[in-house]
C-alpha cells in the first residue's frame, strides 16, 4: 500500500486543484494494480500537517502572497513539518525516503524560506497555457521524463520566483529545472518555473495537476470567458482552448510529472543523484 499526505493551502477557496490532485493518485493506484490511501490535511484554516507515517507528501497551490504569512501560525506549524521531513531523509540511518512535491504557492513559500530566490507580486496575473523551457536535460530529471523540450503547462498566479540566488542554490544543493518562455524582446526577468530542492524535494511554479477537460469546461463558463476576454482579448481566450484541447499540451504534462514522482516512492525511478 502507499499512502499519501496531501497538504491543502487553498484555505477554503474553490479550486480544482485539489481535485486534480485525488484523480491522479487514485488512478495512478489502478494502472499500478496497488492500493493507494490519501489524506488531506487543512494547513491554513485548521493548522493541520501530516506526521511521518506516509509514504509520500504533495503539497498544494493556494491563494494570496506567499510573502504576506509570514510568522503566521499556520506557517510555523508547515515549515516546523518540512524541517521534520528534511532531517528524516538526511538522515542515513532512514533508509526508505520520503518524498515531496511542492505546486505553485508552495513552491514559492519553500523559495522564499531557503532565500533561493526573489519572491514578488507580478505586474499582472498570469493565467492560461504556456510552453516552459527546461534547462537541464527532461530524462535527467527524474519527475520531467518523458517530457518534451519545450512542454506545455498551466499557469495561475500572482506572484513569480525570479533572480535565483546561486550562491544559496549551492548551499543546499538545489538546482533550477526550467523558466517560462523565453522572450528575449521583453526586458523582463524570466521566472523559475521548477527547482529540485534536494534529491527528495522537487517543486513547480506551474499546476503538473491541471486537466484539460475540467480547466476547458472552467474557462468556457460565461464568467471566467469574460474576465479572460477583458483582461487578454477574445483570441487569447481561443488559444488556451485550442492547447487545452491539444493532446500533446496539458494532457501530456499532467499524465508525466505527478505520476512519474509516485513512481519514485516505488522505487520505479533511479534517485536522480547517486
Amino acid at each position: 500500500m502507499l499512502k499519501v499526505a496531501i497538504l491543502d493551502l487553498y484555505e477554503g477557496f474553490a479550486n480544482q486543484g485539489m481535485r486534480c490532485i485525488r484523480e491522479i493518485i487514485t488512478e495512478f493506484g489502478v494502472i499500478q494494480g496497488i492500493r493507494v490511501e490519501y489524506e488531506e490535511f487543512d494547513v491554513r484554516q485548521r493548522l493541520e500537517v501530516p506526521d511521518l507515517s506516509y509514504d509520500l507528501y504533495i503539497s498544494s497551490g493556494g491563494p494570496g502572497s506567499p510573502l504576506d504569512t509570514e510568522g503566521s501560525d499556520w506557517e510555523k506549524q508547515y515549515f516546523k513539518w518540512f524541517s521534520q521531513l528534511d532531517q528524516y531523509n538526511a538522515n542515513p540511518d532512514n533508509l526508505r525516503k520520503k518524498p515531496a512535491f511542492f505546486i505553485c504557492h508552495s513552491f514559492q513559500l519553500i523559495c522564499r524560506h531557503f532565500g533561493l530566490a526573489k519572491v514578488n507580486k507580478r505586474k499582472s496575473t498570469s493565467f492560461g497555457v504556456f510552453p516552459i523551457h527546461p534547462i537541464v536535460e527532461v530524462d535527467s530529471e527524474l519527475v520531467f521524463t518523458g517530457l518534451k523540450d519545450p512542454f506545455y503547462a498551466v499557469d495561475s498566479r500572482d506572484y513569480q520566483v525570479i533572480e535565483p540566488n546561486h550562491r544559496k542554490l549551492r548551499e543546499i544543493g538545489a538546482r533550477i529545472l526550467c523558466i517560462e518562455k523565453d522572450r528575449p524582446h521583453v526586458p523582463l526577468e524570466r521566472a523559475i518555473m521548477a527547482i529540485r530542492f534536494n534529491q527528495w524535494m522537487v517543486g513547480t511554479q506551474f499546476h503538473p495537476e491541471a486537466d484539460a477537460i475540467g480547466m476547458s469546461m472552467y474557462l468556457r463558463t460565461e464568467e471566467k470567458k469574460q474576465v479572460v476576454i477583458a483582461a487578454h482579448g477574445e483570441e487569447k481566450w481561443k488559444s488556451m482552448i485550442q492547447h487545452l484541447e491539444d493532446p500533446d499540451k496539458i494532457l501530456y504534462t499532467q499524465s508525466h510529472v505527478l505520476p512519474n514522482f509516485l513512481k519514485q516512492s516505488l522505487g520505479q525511478l533511479a534517485p536522480v543523484y547517486a
